[in-house]
């Protein structure tokens, strides 16, 4: 089972996601992130969303950003986007109704913030309501 993370710039809420859900799951499933946008492809994760994961013992300072594209519509089995925005653009890409129904809001029927021009414990609060998502990803995955 391949899980592709997606936000903006895939700096900030991706990257917490994919570590959070790695540590969740075992080596049968792929997890990784992208951005819809271009602005940050190969860089590390934000400064703020480094430091919120390794408060909860988690290292994403070793991945870099890249660039959602229509190839992961083939590599990824389940697709998971922050937020409206984030689901319209991968939507828009999607060529197939199979592909579409890949794509799925992690939070379900809300967005989760973008918390890069905000205050600090804007992470603290993405950081949270991941950890909650993932948990519910999980129990779905293993009720499979």
């Amino acid at each position: 089972m391949r899980i592709l993370m997606v936000c903006l710039g895939n700096i900030c809420r991706s990257p917490l996601a994919e570590g959070i859900l790695r540590t969740k799951l075992d080596e049968q499933f792929h997890v990784d992130s992208a951005g819809t946008g271009p602005w940050h492809i190969g860089k590390a994760p934000d400064k703020r969303s480094i430091s919120v994961a390794q408060k909860y013992g988690i290292d994403i300072s070793t991945q870099r950003a890249r660039q959602f594209s229509a190839k992961d519509f083939d590599d990824f089995d389940l697709i998971l986007v922050m937020d409206a925005s984030n689901y319209s653009d991968v939507l828009a890409m999607a060529q197939t109704e199979n592909q579409q129904k890949k794509v799925r809001l992690i939070l379900g029927d809300r967005d989760v913030p973008d918390p890069y021009f905000g205050e600090d414990d804007g992470f603290e609060e993405v950081y949270q309501l991941l950890q909650e998502a993932t948990d519910e990803i999980v129990k779905e995955l293993n009720s499979q």
